[in-house]
């Protein structure tokens, strides 16, 4: 039989009722926002995705535009950024991108992920939104590596990798996405017009002017050692870019879903227009064509893929190929450029191309999301061209003086004997194909 409780025991009762009610309302207060399971699954998914465009994608797509003798430097370059992009993001790139309140750059209060799984952001765990976020820090700077492919020393690419996440990529990156003043402003890029490709592409610009071309550029340069493997390197980049810009709505939801095709569609229609003008110019469409076509496609429509909807995203292919197929030959042939594996016309153009013309097929009338409150066409296209101005400045400047670190430090130019042997060879005493 159960005794009836002692004034003690009563005592005890009264508190855990009264004190015990308080203290789970506390708790309660104390506890993170819930996530959501549906939009954390996707979101782990797209950053497999979009690690998948770098390591293997682009490390294929650029290996094989090369000769043979550098093939696996490239993709050595591509693994070794990776590596090393995700240290520098946990122990300051993410913070600098992410945390604080001042309009230029973030503070160090995320510095080392404090918080692990306790921290969400939005609706999402912030582990899951670093992991994301980090996978663009890692593809960034790698797009840089085809401009400068066949003629860099390795410590070079590390020094300025490092040293050009915290002072380019993660400067923007807040201004455009981590509340700074570009975001106060409205500037629309959904998923790194400015960010990613503006930022990589104008840097890779300045790179080749400050190294020097290859050997025999113009003229005696010789033709991609391995096709093939461009085109399975493109397909990788093709479906990882699913999750790079349909990922980021950051949510299982019809965003997603809208930004999924219309990257889809701008691909797709850029593959077809890249074939048809070289069947045009040359009588012959070529299958390095078409890919590149296709990844100009893809860079344009990313800043706008969750504003636009199905036609924008054929059009926007269609005006990439149009525009970066005559960028390719203004850069290398007018201006003499040796930006190897045209990240600047295909990467750099391609995401200011669709930055600027976000303004007007965002509109309702196009089939697009619309503009912030109290923005239209006309204004929004005014705070894209301070956008894509601001980011390409400070791109161009921030990166003549990383490069000057590195010429005075590690030196950026292979020497003549090792660029003749080849990179993988002279550098990494290793060979891509064995005879």
């Amino acid at each position: 039989m159960r005794r009836a409780p002692g004034l003690a025991g009563l005592s005890t009762l009264i508190f855990a009722a009264g004190g015990g009610a308080a203290f789970a309302q506390d708790a309660a207060a104390a506890a993170p926002p819930p996530t959501d399971p549906g939009n954390t699954a996707w979101i782990l998914a797209a950053t497999a995705l979009v690690l998948f465009m770098t390591l293997p994608g682009l490390a294929l797509f650029y290996a094989g535009l090369v000769r043979a003798k550098n093939a696996l430097s490239v993709m050595m370059h591509c693994v070794a950024i990776a590596c090393l992009a995700s240290v520098v993001w946990l122990l300051g790139g993410y913070s600098l991108s992410f945390s604080g309140t001042n309009p230029l750059i973030g503070d160090l209060a995320r510095f080392g992920l404090p918080g692990g799984r306790e921290t969400v952001s939005g609706t999402l765990p912030e582990t899951v939104f670093f992991a994301f976020q980090m996978a663009f820090a890692i593809i960034t700077p790698g797009l840089i590596v085809g401009a400068y492919v066949e003629r860099i020393r390795f410590g070079a690419v590390l020094l300025f990798s490092g040293l050009w996440l915290l002072l380019v990529y993660a400067p923007v990156c807040h201004w455009v996405w981590g509340g700074g003043w570009l975001a106060g402003m409205h500037v629309m890029d959904y998923a790194g017009g400015l960010v990613v490709h503006a930022t990589a592409g104008v840097s890779s610009l300045v790179a080749v002017a400050m190294l020097g071309p290859r050997d025999g550029f113009p003229r005696d340069l010789h033709p991609p050692h391995n096709p093939g493997m461009t085109m399975m390197g493109a397909g990788m980049l093709w479906v990882g870019w699913y999750g790079f810009n349909a990922g980021s709505a950051l949510a299982a939801d019809a965003a997603a879903g809208s930004a999924l095709v219309a990257t889809h569609l701008s691909a797709a229609t850029a593959g077809l227009t890249w074939a048809l003008i070289e069947q045009i110019r040359f009588k012959r469409s070529s299958m390095i064509g078409v890919v590149t076509g296709v990844v100009a496609g893809l860079a344009t429509v990313t800043p706008a893929s969750g504003f636009v909807g199905p036609v924008g995203g054929v059009v926007l292919g269609a005006l990439a190929s149009l525009i970066c197929f005559h960028a390719v030959e203004l850069v290398k042939g007018r201006a003499k450029l040796d930006d190897s594996l045209d990240v600047f016309a295909v990467h750099g153009v391609g995401g200011i191309l669709g930055t600027l013309l976000v303004a007007v097929l965002a509109s309702p009338m196009f089939g697009g999301a619309g503009y912030a409150e109290g923005m239209g066409m006309g204004a929004q296209a005014g705070v894209q061209v301070i956008g894509v101005a601001a980011v390409c400045a400070w791109s161009a400047v921030a990166s003549a003086a990383i490069l000057l670190v590195c010429k005075f430090t590690v030196g950026l130019r292979a020497s003549p004997e090792a660029i003749e042997d080849g990179l993988d060879l002279s550098t990494h005493g290793e060979r891509a194909y064995q005879s």
